[in-house]
């Protein structure tokens, strides 16, 4: 009688302590983008974190900002209903060298703690190397 009793009370607090609400669930493995190695000339640095409501009630985001202002974030505005999917838009501004950002993303999304999720965007912007053609006909005369 005592194990039914204590399987029906953790039934019950299992119960009670699920989560309720909106929740996001984005696709990029740890809420990161690889860029790689691009080049500013090819590259307009824009990309897209794809996330799914997989709550149970509408999602809302409130902002999403960068730690700098290199970066940019453009996201919802209207609410994302349960099942559906939604896109952030990150925007780099391509300076070269290494790409290491971090974007706070609020929500109220309660299977995140506060609401508030960090996005990632890693990689490295490189000068595409332009060859002089007085350099490249020169390194050509000197192969004869």
């Amino acid at each position: 009688m005592k194990k039914i009793i204590l399987i029906a009370f953790v039934l019950l607090n299992s119960i009670a302590f699920a989560q309720i609400g909106p929740k996001i669930v984005f696709k990029d493995k740890d809420n990161t983008i690889d860029y790689g190695t691009v080049t500013k000339d090819t590259d307009d640095g824009l990309r897209k974190f794809e996330f799914t409501n997989t709550g149970d009630a509408p999602l809302v985001i409130t902002n999403a900002k960068s730690t700098c202002g290199c970066t940019v974030a453009d996201f919802p505005k209207t609410p994302i209903q349960p099942g559906k999917t939604g896109v952030i838009e990150v925007k780099y501004n391509m300076n070269p060298g290494p790409i290491r950002k971090t974007i706070t993303v609020e929500t109220n999304a309660v299977n995140v703690e506060s609401g508030m999720i960090a996005l990632k965007i890693k990689g490295e912007v490189i000068v595409k190397k332009e060859v002089n053609p007085l350099e490249k006909k020169q390194s050509l005369m000197e192969k004869s």
